[in-house]
């Protein structure tokens, strides 16, 4: 059974079940400036999630094209892309779990063939902290359904609990959430590596459990503290088309299932064989197999899909957001062609195979296949002299830092080389390098500082503090899509540009006033923490939108009382945010020297459609 008709069988599954079939949203956000690519299949629907009402009804599908840059550096083994669909079904205040858990196992077990010998399924085992109960219901349906009872399990909110801030002590007032089920489908002859563990389960990295599907019941909104009951309850279920397509054709390889024709042109390319290793269908290792050469097939394939779908949807090859993501995807994909022995031209050719592959369902990518070759065949060919010096640089053992400035070598690429030679660079000298190569070019700007500010002198530093509690409280009052846009500083007052649609009521300034001057008066230890980028993403840490950061960054916490710097505890902090500093140590100190200043916000306006400007500073009550 291939992607296209999974696809199909779902759409009409869910059709013929009172669902109104929603066509896929850009790849390329419309209007939304606050994320670069529409990465989750929920995303378009969030406006319905929160309770505006879908002008289709209650009940709707669709099949979403999504982008995730996050996993460019993960994709070379046997399940993980850059580019996929998400299939997803949506109840907006009609049916819950018995209709939604019931269809979606039929949905597996009848359309698509797989037994339910091997789905595997978890359940929200509760929370006590927030008074959260445990999600029998959920596993009383399963059973009823016929999976085992020992092929349930319970995980907590790390797992099995969804919101778009993550667990829930990361949740805002007023963001909604819930407990999710989500199923796995178990690979036969796929054994437990116990690297990843002594015992093997649902969750377990090993490759013997893969993921289809996840139902979100969002019933519950965050208050201060605690939780309430929504006043409409949905349901937001989310599984991914190629990964239900590995499960129906009991495919451990996301490639082999979804890529197939893809992998024989670049076969015919290249001269080399895509064959079977351990953990793939069960097969050990042939003795004609390079590893190497299916890692780099891989890549390949799913970059240049990935950039087909990108161009489709107008983004060109750049050095900034979107571009930059597409470019750097190209250059990895020029990079392990050679890896092959992909000729010059080779990668462009790959266009009509996926182009073919999705005609039916989406036809403005064969519509385009030429302009998207084209434009490949254009970033390849200027990307043939950097890596051609570039490479001869690397060998002679040249510093990544002169690489990146003098040759325009990827830093990316170099730590890629790096690591097949089984060597390291030095990524903090590199970082190091950098920020000394910035403030050189920075000399004589009249911005000297990081996050906008005139100065660095005491006053400055207080607001600089007070910017970043406006922030969260504004997230908080307003909503978190609230994301900054700009800032400046100086020792009269604070500026923040956000993102917000509309202008803000009297009460809602007040209510934003109110939660920074409450946060003052707590006495929160303002905490420095230098951590890895990825690491400070993953706790969801705010940053500015589009800047590259480097490998590590400078992340300042606000928050909890009790916290310090050897446990920052960032899962119970009022705010994070990537930034440089400098600020002050606890948010006591906003009040001034003689105790006696508060926050205050002095006006608000627009300053383009959708962005608002807030102007502030720390006062006298009297």
């Amino acid at each position: 059974m291939t992607a296209n008709e999974v696809r199909k069988r779902y759409l009409d599954f869910f059709q013929a079940r009172g669902h109104t079939i929603l066509p896929p949203a850009s790849l390329v956000p419309e209007n939304d400036p606050s994320t670069l690519f529409t990465g989750s299949g929920m995303q378009p629907l969030i406006p319905y999630l929160l309770g505006k009402d879908h002008p289709e009804g209650q009940r709707v599908a669709d099949s979403q094209k999504c982008f995730r840059a996050i996993d460019i550096d993960e994709v070379g083994d046997n399940r993980h892309t850059t580019f996929f669909e998400m299939l997803g079904n949506w109840s907006l205040g009609d049916y819950f779990k018995q209709e939604q858990l019931g269809w979606f196992f039929e949905f597996l077990t009848k359309e698509l063939g797989v037994s339910k010998e091997r789905l595997w399924v978890t359940c929200f085992e509760g929370n006590e902290e927030f008074k959260l109960p445990r999600d029998t219901e959920s596993a009383a349906i399963w059973k009823e359904l016929g999976i085992p009872e020992d092929q349930i399990a319970f995980y907590g909110v790390g797992k099995n609990w969804w919101s778009r801030s993550g667990p829930p002590q990361g949740m805002p007032a007023g963001e909604p959430g819930g407990p999710d089920s989500e199923v796995f489908y178990e690979f036969e002859n796929v054994e437990h590596d116990p690297k990843f563990g002594k015992k093997c389960h649902p969750n377990c990295d090993c490759g013997r459990f893969l993921e289809i599907g996840n139902n979100v019941f969002m019933e519950y909104q965050r208050t201060e503290g605690s939780f309430t009951m929504l006043p409409r309850r949905n349901v937001d279920f989310g599984g991914g088309l190629e990964r239900l397509t590995m499960a129906a054709q009991n495919n451990s390889d996301i490639f082999l299932a979804n890529h197939a024709e893809i992998i024989k042109k670049i076969e015919e390319l290249s001269g080399k064989k895509y064959c079977f290793i351990k953990g793939d269908l069960g097969y050990d290792i042939e003795p004609e197999c390079w590893g190497e050469d299916k890692k780099a097939m891989r890549i390949v394939a799913d970059h240049i899909k990935a950039s087909v779908f990108l161009i489709a949807a107008g983004v060109k090859p750049g050095n900034v957001e979107q571009a930059y993501v597409l470019r750097r995807l190209l250059r990895r994909a020029v990079r392990y062609g050679d890896v092959l022995g992909i000729k010059s031209g080779g990668l462009s050719e790959l266009v009509n195979i996926v182009a073919d592959q999705y005609a039916e369902t989406y036809s403005n990518v064969k519509d385009q296949s030429s302009k998207i070759a084209e434009e490949i065949q254009n970033e390849e060919d200027k990307f043939r002299v950097t890596l051609t010096r570039g490479l001869k640089e690397f060998e002679k053992g040249t510093d990544p830092f002169i690489l990146f400035t003098s040759y325009g070598f990827p830093i990316e690429l170099t730590k890629e080389l790096a690591q097949e030679k089984g060597t390291t660079i030095n990524e903090a000298k590199f970082d190091k390098q950098m920020k000394k190569h910035r403030e050189a070019s920075k000399a004589g700007l009249d911005q000297k500082f990081k996050g906008g500010l005139a100065d660095a002198s005491e006053v400055t530093t207080r607001l600089h503090t007070a910017h970043h509690l406006l922030l969260k409280a504004l997230q908080i009052v307003l909503g978190p899509e609230v994301k900054q846009r700009g800032s400046n500083i100086t020792a009269e007052r604070l500026r923040i540009d956000f993102i917000y649609r509309q202008k803000m009521t009297d009460e809602q300034k007040q209510e934003v006033e109110k939660t920074v001057n409450e946060k003052i008066k707590e006495g929160l230890p303002v905490l420095h923490t230098e951590m890895a980028s990825e690491e400070a993403e993953k706790l969801n840490a705010e940053h500015e939108f589009g800047a590259k950061y480097p490998e590590r960054v400078s992340v300042y916490s606000v928050g909890p009382a009790d916290a310090t710097a050897e446990d920052p505890q960032f899962d119970e902090a009022f705010s994070i945010e990537f930034c440089g500093g400098p600020h002050v140590s606890n948010t006591a100190d906003l009040t001034g020297p003689d105790g006696d200043l508060v926050f205050k916000i002095k006006k608000e306006e627009a300053t383009s459609a959708g962005i608002r400007r807030i102007k502030a500073t720390l006062t006298t009550t009297s």
